[in-house]
């Protein structure tokens, strides 16, 4: 089944090309697409989408004010943010309202259905800067390393790959499987290693 997205931003031509590029991507199906956010819980329910692309800056209500919303009445329901904002409080709000998610608008449409098919596998997908900010929010922890050898031989080719940067659809011709197996590895790595974006896993690897 594809993955059934619900795009909410206000930017015409970008709602336009988001919705272009998630009609013209196997795998996703586009399942609306809005400029307010303002219905977005009758929204949900009746489009039933799996991954939200949702932005901040939006006319009437907030993106962040209805991540809150349907975070609590859709806890099944992934939200990504699109956004041009990277401060420090937009992130940690959005973040702590529900997102499962935070990218830049600089994202490249590559990325943006990397991070969809991430953040519907199990993943935090975020932009560099953000995952950063994030990052430095904790304490530096030790021994972040030894939790790579609970990996399985197969778990370790997908993160060395990953870590050279390859998308998942990369990885899966690489290996001769399909992109859900890849996936399922994934999210996998990513409850063995107690991480939640590729950019963590990946920065353990690194260790």
């Amino acid at each position: 089944m594809p993955i059934r997205v619900l795009i909410y931003e206000d930017n015409a031509p970008l709602r336009e090309a988001l919705s272009a590029l998630i009609d013209d991507t196997d795998g996703c199906a586009l399942v609306g697409a809005f400029g307010d956010c303002l219905r977005a819980n009758d929204q949900t329910y009746q489009f039933q989408p799996d991954v939200v692309l949702m932005d901040i800056d939006l006319p009437g209500r907030d993106g962040i004010q209805a991540v809150t919303s349907l975070h609590r009445e859709f806890p099944a329901v992934e939200v990504l943010m699109l956004t041009v904002f990277d401060d420090d409080d937009r992130v940690f709000r959005a973040l702590c309202a529900g997102a499962s998610g935070y990218l830049l608008k600089q994202t490249t449409p590559d990325q943006i259905i990397e991070s969809i098919e991430s953040v519907y596998a199990g993943g935090s997908p975020m932009s560099p800067s953000i995952a950063r900010k994030v990052i430095q929010s904790f304490p530096a922890r030790s021994g972040g390393s030894a939790s790579l050898d609970q990996l399985t031989s197969r778990e370790s080719q997908v993160l060395h790959y990953l870590a050279q940067g390859m998308s998942y659809k990369l990885v899966a011709a690489e290996l001769g499987v399909g992109i859900e197996t890849v996936r399922t590895h994934i999210k996998r790595i990513y409850e063995k290693l107690h991480v939640h974006s590729v950019v963590e896993a990946v920065a353990k690897y690194k260790l």
